[in-house]
């Protein structure tokens, strides 16, 4: 074998080495491959080993993930003439890859352009105060007019979120006087209906107090009427027994020896000075 041969050999070696080097691709788990046969679309290639034909095909990759588009800060002017710089974020993900990539040249570009012009017609509807408490409704409002508007670029979005809305700095100065004011009008609101709420539970106590004296009192007085009648009723008993005993010693001329200090001398009216039937006689001490 001469000389030119060898080279040729080793030529078609290193040929069919750098085709097989070329005709071998390796597609990663989140992205598409699109396969370009002679400029043409062929077909989609899953993740993993794809085999091209050497010189004729070619191989695009097309990210399959959540992506996010950072949209320039812009002023806008609000339907009360406010001028306020906003800013956004916009998710999204490609869930068909083949318009993706031949449908629109550069979607960043786009969805940033289409973010920015839909961001200035909803917020130039809106007054101020409206625009800075309804974050959550422009944002649905941005994600779904540009959703409608990716659709047809095989584009998903899938959350478009306000970063800021910042006004001028002079309104904002006012506006912070305003929700300070607002602040100690509700402190001392606050403040008052904490010094009614107290008052109404110490009259509350007060009133309880009172029933439960009240009550008291009147089981007392109530006790003591039932100690009155017993004592009454005892006192009443012995009373008339007394009675009953000076109306029969008046009148008797017999004489009966009672010990002095004896109750029954006081209650008949007796004494040792006066006449009587009834000799009161003391105890040896």
């Amino acid at each position: 074998m001469g000389t030119f041969a060898v080279i040729v050999l080793m030529l078609v070696f290193f040929i069919a080495i750098a085709a097989l080097a070329f005709s071998v691709r390796v597609i990663k788990q989140f992205e598409k491959g699109l396969v370009i046969r002679l400029g043409r679309y062929s077909h989609t290639a899953d993740a993993g080993l794809v085999f091209l034909i050497p010189f004729i095909d070619s191989l695009i990759r097309v990210d399959m993930r959540e992506q996010v588009i950072n949209v320039l800060p812009q002023q806008v002017i609000t339907a009360d003439n406010v001028v306020v710089t906003v800013d956004a974020v916009i998710y999204y993900k490609v869930v068909d890859p083949v318009k993706a990539e031949f449908e629109i040249q550069n979607f960043n570009f786009a969805a940033t352009t289409l973010a920015q012009t839909n961001l200035r017609n909803l917020i130039g509807d809106k007054q101020l105060d409206e625009t800075l408490t309804a974050r959550d409704v422009i944002n649905m409002s941005l994600r779904e007019v540009l959703d409608e508007a990716t659709n047809p670029w095989g584009v998903k979005v899938t959350k478009v979120e306000l970063q800021k809305i910042d006004p001028p700095a002079d309104i904002t100065t006012a506006m912070s006087k305003q929700m300070k004011a607002e602040r100690e009008k509700r402190a001392a609101i606050l403040e008052a209906e904490g010094v009614r709420q107290s008052d109404i539970l110490r009259a509350q106590g007060e009133a309880q107090a009172r029933l439960l004296r009240a009550e008291a009192e009147a089981k007392s007085i109530e006790l003591v009427a039932q100690a009155a009648e017993n004592n009454f009723t005892d006192r009443a008993r012995e009373l008339k027994k007394l009675e009953v005993a000076q109306s029969v010693l008046s009148g008797n001329q017999t004489k009966f020896i009672i010990p002095a200090g004896s109750d029954i001398i006081n209650v008949l009216g007796l004494d040792t000075n006066g006449h009587s039937n009834v000799v009161p006689v003391r105890r040896k001490e």
